[in-house]
């Protein structure tokens, strides 16, 4: 007799989505910051140079929303961070949702007033 979790019913929440240049993650919470579903590249099974990919970031977009579909949501707002090859797809695939309206976007990504000195140029 265990007892069943009901999923609290939410019409409205934020999507953010992190994409670094080795992987995308995506977690949508509610209102308040709680955390209903979130999904990444890696977690879908990709691996490697294959976690960077626009590809990847679109699946784990979708996975991410049909998980939140679950806790009744309508519409979203999307915070992208990070400087990642999938930002611009997994943004298209979030309005791509059925069902789920954008209402806002934000880049929140941390820009340095000039902070910390930044790591050695790469000699390829």
């Amino acid at each position: 007799m265990a007892k069943r979790k009901v999923k609290k019913q939410v019409g409205k929440g934020v999507v953010y989505i992190a994409a670094t240049f080795n992987n995308t993650v995506v977690t949508v919470t509610d209102e308040m910051g709680n955390v209903l579903a979130w999904s990444s590249a890696g977690s879908l099974g990709f691996k490697g140079s294959k976690k960077s990919t626009p590809y990847a970031a679109q699946q784990a977009v979708e996975d991410a929303m049909a998980k939140a579909k679950e806790y009744g949501i309508k519409e979203v707002g999307i915070k992208v961070q990070g400087p990642g090859s999938g930002r611009e797809t997994a943004i298209k695939s979030v309005g791509a949702v059925e069902g789920i309206r954008v209402t806002f976007f934000k880049d929140i990504t941390p820009l340095p007033h000039n902070g910390c000195r930044p790591p050695k140029k790469r000699r390829v």
